[in-house]
């Protein structure tokens, strides 16, 4: 079979357009699950420093980056475990880039993650949360 020709779907694995809906309906929800507490949402899929950053929310002076990973299963683990120190040190560079596009050095900062966990359903209530503030910290830039 040559390169560009597409062999039989891979169980187990979702289709590339479906992942990326899901990733898009999971920044949906991270954005109104921050509105309702209180955070303007500032940008969302921005890149800054050759880094995408998934939402930048703002409360009482305090800018928030937040990464957001919606899994439809634990099998290669739980979302917010694939943001690890190299993503880590990603995010904080596009986060210190963000912030010097905006004149806005010197802000307080915060990194968040929020990882969803929806099954298979897709119900609403299928859509479980875990909000980490303060997930990790750039205190050492």
């Amino acid at each position: 079979m040559a390169d560009h020709e597409a062999g039989p779907p891979r169980l187990g694995r979702v289709a590339a357009p479906d992942r990326r809906a899901l990733g898009a309906e999971g920044e949906d929800r991270a954005a109104e699950y921050l509105r309702a507490r209180g955070y303007r949402i500032a940008d969302r899929n921005v890149r800054a420093g050759g880094v995408e950053l998934d939402l930048v929310a703002e409360r009482a002076g305090l800018v928030v980056f937040v990464e957001v990973k919606t899994r439809r299963s634990t099998r290669h683990g739980a979302g917010e475990l694939s943001v690890g120190w190299a993503k880590q040190q990603r995010l904080i560079r596009g986060a210190l880039a963000w912030l010097a596009e905006r004149g806005r050095r010197g802000r307080r900062i915060r990194f968040d993650v929020i990882a969803w966990q929806v099954d298979h359903a897709c119900s609403e209530s299928a859509w479980r949360i875990r909000h980490y503030e303060g997930a990790f910290d750039a205190s050492d830039r």
